[in-house]
């Protein structure tokens, strides 16, 4: 058997599941934001086969006026598309760089489509902190590490 890599430690510590701390933007004069309030939510997720799938949102939204999400109106889905950012795809590592690179297959912000989103990890403790320069500022998200429950076994 071959000896670990570091690529292959980065891996074993990326995997699995992993939950919003704070997603926090800031921009050249240093004013900091938080995209969808300082207390968001979300859960980025990294599987085995290489796969990886980020959804972050607005705590404590309004509901729609009806259960089926085709029926709503133009300004309920302008309000939910403000408050919600995902993707999926899948991610690569940089081991001498730091950077985990995520490409995107299928976004809700069609512009990201395509795309290498590229992250500067590091880890402290239980938690994964991503860094990365893009179009709208300097991004920090930090994340902590989910400890799921073993899953029932059938009878």
């Amino acid at each position: 058997m071959a000896p670990e890599t570091a690529i292959d430690q980065v891996r074993k510590r990326l995997l699995g599941g992993w939950r919003l701390i704070s997603w926090q933007i800031s921009d050249t004069a240093g004013h900091t934001k938080y995209p969808l309030g300082s207390d968001a939510i979300g859960q980025l997720l990294y599987d085995a086969q290489g796969r990886v799938s980020a959804q972050l949102m607005r705590r404590n939204q309004s509901k729609f006026s009806s259960d089926d999400w085709q029926e709503a109106g133009t300004e309920e889905k302008a309000t939910a598309w403000g408050n919600y950012f995902g993707y999926f795809g899948s991610f690569t590592i940089d081991e001498p760089a730091n950077t985990v690179i995520h490409h995107v297959e299928g976004s809700w912000f069609p512009n990201l489509i395509g795309t290498e989103q590229r992250r500067v990890y590091r880890f402290v403790g239980d938690q994964l902190i991503l860094n990365a320069s893009t179009a709208w500022g300097e991004v920090k998200i930090v994340w902590k590490k989910v400890q799921y429950p073993a899953a029932p076994r059938g009878k």
